[in-house]
Order: C-alpha cells, then sequence, then structure tokens
C-alpha cells in the first residue's frame, strides 16, 4: 500500500482524495497557491508545501516544480484529482520518470482518449458504436460537403483535441458548413493549440449518458453501471443522477460491456468514465472518454457502495479490484447537482467575495462534498465551485425530494448563487418525470433571469450582516494600524499536527 500521497489539486477534489487516504492510512501532502493558504484542504492535510502564486499557471499548473514537491515531501505518489494536469499524459510520464507512482491510466491511454480522432478508431477496432462522420482535412471542402449530405443535416463539428464546448457548433443547413467550419478551426486553435475539427452526425435531443469504470493493472476491468448528466448548461453538465430512467437492464448490459471493452482497448487502469450519447430510439453512440475521476463520482458511490478513490489508492498500489462484474449492485437512486458561485441574472458570470454566510444542509440521505466554510474567500482565479450535493434514496422520487428539501437548508450569503435555479429544476414537473435531454434548461426557460429574494435568502443576508458585524469589522490596534479580526482558522485535531507548529510549517512551507 502507498505510504504517502501528494494531491495535485485544490478545494473539494483535495479533500475528498485527503479523507480517501486517511481511511486507507496513507499520509496527504497538499500543495497550495497563494491564495489557498489557509484553504481547508492545506489546513487538514497531512503536511502541507506553497506550490506558487495564485494564478493556476503560477501554481498548479507548474508540473516540474509539484513533482519536486512531492520529493520533498517524501511522497511516493501522485493523484491529480480532476482538472488541471489529471488528463495531461507529459505530466504522467514526468511523474513516472521521477520514481513515482502515478495514481491514473498510463500516459499511453491519455493520449489515445484524449484525442477525438483517435479514440474514434479506437472505439470503432473495440465494436464500441459511434456516430457516422468524418475528419475534415484542411482544403477538402467539396469532399466534406459531400460527407455531410450524406450523413444528413444536422451535423456537429468538434474539436478533435477538445473538450467542454469550445471548438463545437451545430450546423442545421449546407450554407452554415463555411463559416462554422472556419469558427470551429479558430476556436479549437485558441482553445487548444491544434486546429484539427471532424464533423459527426448530430444527434437531436438526447440523452448523455456515461458509464463507471475501474481497472487494474491485472487485466481486469467492471463497469458500475451508469449516470445521467443530461441536464447541462453551455455543454457543462449541472446535475447528475444514476440510475437513468432511461436506462433499461439490457441497455445497462449492452453500454457496460462496451465501455469496459473500451477501457480494455486502452490499456486503463484506475477510474474512468466512458460517456455515450442515447437517442430517442435507445440506440448509443460513444461519446468521449474521461481519464480521471469524474466530478459526479459521488453518485454512482452512493448507489454502488464502492469507494472510488480508494479503489483508485488500491490499484495503484497494484492490488486487484477484489470483486467481479456479478458483485456489482445499484441500491436506490442518487442525484448529485454543483453549487456554484456565479450570478444566473448576470449571464451567469463567475461571483467573487467573501462567504460571509455559509451553511450546508443535512440530514438523512445528504452528503455534501465541499471546499469551503464560512468565512473564505471566493477567487476569481480558480472554477467557482462550491460544492458538491449529493442526496440519495430508496427511490428516484425520494431521492429527489431530499434534493429540494438539502437545497431549501442552504444559506449563502456575501457571493451570488445558482440554489434557486437547482431548485427550480428539481421541483419541475418533467424533471419529476424523468423526461430529460441535453437541452433541458433551454427547452423549459429555465435559464431565463428571475430576480426572486425568498424569505431565507433575506434571513442568510440578516445572519450574514450579523456575523460580519462580529467577526469581520476591523479593529484599530496600538500602533494605528487596522487589521482583520477574525481568528485564524483552527488546526483539525485529527491532523495530529500542534496548532503553532502547523502554522510554522505553513508559512515556511515545510513539514514538522
Amino acid at each position: 500500500m502507498l505510504k504517502r500521497v501528494l494531491i495535485a489539486n485544490r478545494g473539494e477534489i483535495a479533500l475528498r482524495v485527503l479523507r480517501g487516504c486517511r481511511d486507507l492510512g496513507i499520509e496527504s501532502v497538499a500543495v497550495y497557491s497563494e491564495v489557498d493558504r489557509f484553504a481547508p484542504f492545506a489546513r487538514r492535510a497531512d503536511f502541507a508545501f506553497p506550490i506558487g502564486a495564485s494564478p493556476a499557471l503560477e501554481s498548479y499548473l507548474c508540473g516540474d516544480r509539484i513533482i519536486a514537491t512531492a520529493l520533498q515531501a517524501g511522497a511516493d505518489a501522485i493523484h491529480p484529482g480532476y482538472g488541471f494536469l489529471a488528463e495531461n499524459a507529459n505530466f504522467a510520464e514526468q511523474v513516472e520518470t521521477a520514481g513515482l507512482v502515478w495514481i491514473g491510466p498510463p500516459p499511453g491511454a491519455i493520449r489515445a482518449m484524449g484525442d477525438k480522432l483517435s479514440a474514434r478508431r479506437l472505439m470503432q477496432k473495440a465494436g464500441v458504436p459511434v456516430t457516422p462522420g468524418l475528419y475534415v482535412e484542411a482544403d477538402d471542402a467539396d469532399s466534406v460537403k459531400r460527407m455531410c449530405e450524406e450523413i444528413g443535416y444536422p451535423v456537429l463539428i468538434k474539436a478533435a483535441a477538445g473538450g467542454g464546448g469550445k471548438g463545437m457548433r451545430i450546423v442545421h443547413v449546407a450554407a452554415e458548413l463555411p463559416s462554422h467550419l472556419e469558427r470551429a478551426r479558430s476556436e479549437a486553435l485558441k482553445a487548444f493549440s491544434d486546429s484539427r475539427v471532424y464533423i459527426e452526425k448530430y444527434i437531436e435531443r438526447p440523452r448523455h449518458v456515461e458509464i463507471q469504470v475501474v481497472a487494474d493493472r491485472l487485466g481486469n476491468a467492471v463497469h458500475l453501471g451508469e449516470r445521467e448528466c443530461s441536464i447541462q448548461r453551455r455543454y457543462q453538465k449541472v446535475i447528475e443522477e444514476s440510475p437513468s430512467l432511461a436506462v433499461s437492464a439490457d441497455l445497462r448490459r449492452r453500454m457496460g460491456e462496451a465501455a469496459v471493452r473500451a477501457a480494455l482497448e486502452c490499456g486503463y487502469v484506475g477510474a474512468g468514465t466512458v460517456e455515450f450519447l442515447v437517442d430517442p430510439r435507445g440506440e448509443f453512440y460513444f461519446l468521449e472518454m474521461n481519464t480521471r475521476l469524474q466530478v459526479e463520482h459521488p453518485v454512482t458511490e452512493m448507489v454502488t457502495g464502492r469507494d472510488l478513490v480508494k479503489l483508485q489508492l488500491q490499484v495503484a498500489s497494484g492490488q486487484p479490484l477484489g470483486f467481479a462484474q456479478d458483485d456489482v449492485r445499484l441500491s436506490g437512486h442518487a442525484f448529485e447537482c454543483r453549487i456554484y458561485a456565479e450570478d444566473p441574472e448576470s449571464n451567469f458570470m463567475p461571483s467573487v467575495g467573501r462567504l460571509i454566510r455559509y451553511h450546508e444542509p443535512a440530514g438523512p440521505g445528504v452528503r455534501v462534498d465541499s471546499g469551503v466554510e464560512e468565512g473564505d474567500e471566493v477567487s476569481l482565479y480558480y472554477d467557482p465551485q462550491l460544492a458538491k450535493l449529493i442526496t440519495h434514496g430508496t427511490s428516484r422520487d425520494e431521492a429527489r425530494s431530499r434534493m429540494v428539501r438539502a437545497l431549501g437548508e442552504y444559506e449563502i450569503a456575501g457571493v451570488k448563487h445558482n440554489v434557486q435555479l437547482l431548485r427550480r429544476v428539481f421541483e419541475h414537473p418533467e424533471f419529476k418525470a424523468g423526461r430529460l435531454s441535453t437541452h433541458f434548461l433551454a427547452d423549459h426557460g429555465l435559464l431565463e433571469p428571475k430576480p426572486t429574494v425568498a424569505a431565507t435568502e433575506v434571513d442568510a443576508v440578516l445572519a450574514a450582516a450579523l456575523y460580519a458585524a462580529r467577526r469581520i469589522l476591523a479593529v484599530k490596534v496600538g500602533n494605528g494600524k487596522t487589521v482583520d479580526a477574525r481568528p485564524e482558522p483552527l488546526v483539525r485535531s485529527n491532523s495530529g499536527w500542534r496548532s503553532a507548529g502547523r502554522r510554522s510549517a505553513l508559512r515556511s512551507g515545510g513539514r514538522t
């Protein structure tokens, strides 16, 4: 078993991995940027080291510095979490070259599945269904036009090296093709330094369903069922659930077998996700593979009882999975929604500031994976996700009702947030009925601004004002200077660090 793991990430995922390490008796090493100096993940790790300035390019994306810190800290492995360097094959290679264990798939698998063109070819070889499509040569406009006519409009232009909706354009008629093609190439070049694009048949009103797979170093691979991720905004997932109402037992078996074939074909190791589009007829098509732990992994953990971070750590240690496909059972239903510091009334612009009030929900069937605490500063440097709210119930309706209740208990003041939008989704009749598609939010007008101030929000503002008066108001000291009266963050006793020693280590970048 690994003894000490450096977590090359921040926020809630750093805390999630830290807790997984602690459950297995593995020491954790955090790296933090200047703005994250007293963030919860940095304070709760067994060891913490500064990694650079606040911008990610000067800290969390500095692979050489992270590896050097891991060696300095005596770590024997690096867990990348998700985002930042998690799907960077070059960084994975550098980690292994330095003699450290990379807690993720082999660099070759990351490369193979990171390029959408090579991934499509690999999936076709493995017998995994893919949408009809073609690679677009830069000077082959006539052939592209003919092929699009054969495929049939609408078609979808996608960046070969991309993701997150960048370099993606829907073309409804032939006349739109040249301009959309040029824009897609330009956006792909800007976002990924790679202008290659390909075109595939656009599946209208699809459901986005993904299969969680895990594989060990001994050639064993299983799937852990599906997650539905159809509730999206700008191609970004907002709400996830498992199981999907659109997936029958037979479809789950077929999609799961396809996902396992995909993992084995690329030599996958660890936890990964194979994403599919499911059309209204129930046919499914390979979309992409995420070669890392997913943001929405708690949904799968809730319905399977399998700890995915623990599995990652065990597999990275060379241990077998320890269970077979027949041992996987789905129990109940789970939802996850992402709590963002963003302003739905201003085109969902990120909202920065101090969390002068932050109270999380609790109760039966409720789990919160958060990276912030009351009094923390929401920075402009990183993704504005505050937390992930997860609920579980014996049925979809029970899990949904618990989510509505939990969202109603959330209290956030100091920044704008999307809690009310999420609650509107979960209370929508079409969502209750499970009639979902990737266009759900737009189709039902849920993205349109609805400026309302509920009584609970007024209460939160009043509570925040009292909090501010009590803890944040500046005080005058003897020499006339103004200082922040907030107490320093407390050190958790289970970290094994004395308060004074912990602060000293944080300031010096060393360990006690």
